[in-house]
């Protein structure tokens, strides 16, 4: 296929305003982020409508695009607040918002607001993306089960922008449609509510026989996180608009290292200088933050019985643990003044910083000055100086980034 010449929006999550501005300092073109409701992250710490204008103004600051996402199933008593919000985020000139119930799509037609269809529609096929385009659509989010070869197809016979996940947490029912967790603890995925039971371990009994057994050691129905580094490029050259990366209720860490990741790739990509060896070097990159494991998803074959997390938790290469905030920036000389509240640090260790309006700033200690004397390490209740290039803040917090063999 002939090299597209422009590039796909690389599109990242902002759960608060940490992960917000991680993602838009390594490189995100446009940024996804709920409010306090009717959205499919209840349990993120979001945003307000009052903060709208302020969201909107950070990231038109930095040429990124706003997307405001109101995609779970909406409630008859809650229809005058989610016209309340359309009108808001209209007047705050938030651009496009992602909803799957049609009345999201019915009253952001009415107020002529530019609506994208969430990947909770289970789009997967043209017939049904022209159904949303003739109610106004502008972009549809494919179905997570959607192969490569599918979305080529689909591609050639709709002209509406497709957007499709390339990174991030898969879940094991159809498109996110998930009733189990409402079912055993009320609390509904629908509604933005999961407790993610199906990331545990079972137990299964048997009462005609009065025993039980623990089913498997894989957690089979907790799916390893979806990873496309390996074949981005082909993801490229499909057409494909927008590359979603999944996370709002993940770490400020994981939001700035998994953009920098799929920004690096891409530009590599355009610079026809994307090798298999930097997309090992970039996986590697990925394997350092929140992961179950990675699969290629659907977009080759069906997921296998291989393609489950294995554990309940994360397969991180790495770890952060707190060890103290930061005192004190002087902006002149670039240095940092931190106390240490706990562990110790050495010369060479990897430090991690992040705050509410730094974001996330990630370095290695090569010198640093103790209690006003030159030293190789600090323990807790030491004051250090740290030169730092990146502007931090009082109160920003530090942590140690361990290694995990």
């Amino acid at each position: 296929m002939e090299t597209r010449k422009n590039k796909p929006e690389l599109m990242a999550p902002a759960g608060d305003w940490t992960m917000l501005r991680a993602a838009v300092v390594n490189g995100a073109d446009a940024v996804y982020f709920g409010l306090d409701k009717l959205n499919m992250r209840a349990k993120a710490a979001n945003f307000s409508v009052e903060q709208l204008p302020e969201i909107v103004s950070f990231c038109k600051e930095h040429k990124v695009k706003t997307y405001l996402t109101l995609n779970t199933i909406v409630f008859e008593e809650e229809l005058s607040e989610l016209e309340e919000i359309i009108i808001a985020a209209k007047q705050n000139k938030v651009e496009r918002i992602i909803c799957s119930d049609l009345a999201v799509a019915d009253l952001c037609h009415n107020y002529q607001f530019p609506f994208c269809i969430s990947t909770q529609s289970s789009i997967s096929n043209s017939l049904a993306a022209d159904v949303y385009k003739r109610m106004g659509a502008v972009r549809i989010v494919l179905a997570r089960e959607c192969s490569l070869e599918e979305i080529k197809k689909i591609r050639t016979k709709t002209n509406l922008e497709i957007e499709a996940f390339v990174h991030g947490a898969m879940c094991i029912a159809v498109s996110g449609r998930c009733f189990m967790s409402h079912h055993l603890f009320g609390k509904s995925a629908n509604r933005g509510e999961c407790v993610q039971p199906c990331r545990r371990e079972y137990e299964v009994f048997d009462p005609s026989i009065g025993k039980s057994l623990i089913v498997g050691e894989d957690y089979i129905m907790s799916p390893k996180d979806l990873c496309t580094i390996e074949f981005i490029d082909q993801l490229i050259e499909s057409g494909i608009d927008s590359f979603k990366i999944e996370g709002r209720k993940r770490s400020p860490e994981y939001v700035a290292k998994t953009v920098m990741v799929y920004r690096q790739a891409i530009d590599h990509y355009f610079a026809q200088t994307l090798t298999d060896e930097i997309k090992k070097e970039l996986l590697t990159v990925l394997e350092t933050v929140y992961n179950r494991g990675f699969s290629s998803g659907f977009y080759f074959d069906i997921p296998s019985s291989e393609e489950y997390a294995g554990v309940n938790g994360s397969k991180a290469t790495t770890r952060k643990t707190y060890i103290g905030k930061v005192i004190n920036y002087f902006q002149e000389p670039q240095v940092a003044h931190i106390l240490l509240e706990s562990g110790e640090i050495r010369i060479n260790d990897d430090i991690l910083v992040i705050g509410k309006k730094t974001g996330v700033i990630e370095f290695t200690i090569e010198k640093m000055n103790v209690n006003d004397k030159d030293e190789s390490s600090a323990k807790r209740g030491d004051e250090i100086t740290i030169k730092i290039p990146s502007l931090l803040r009082r109160n920003d917090k530090v942590y140690l980034i361990e290694h995990i063999k």
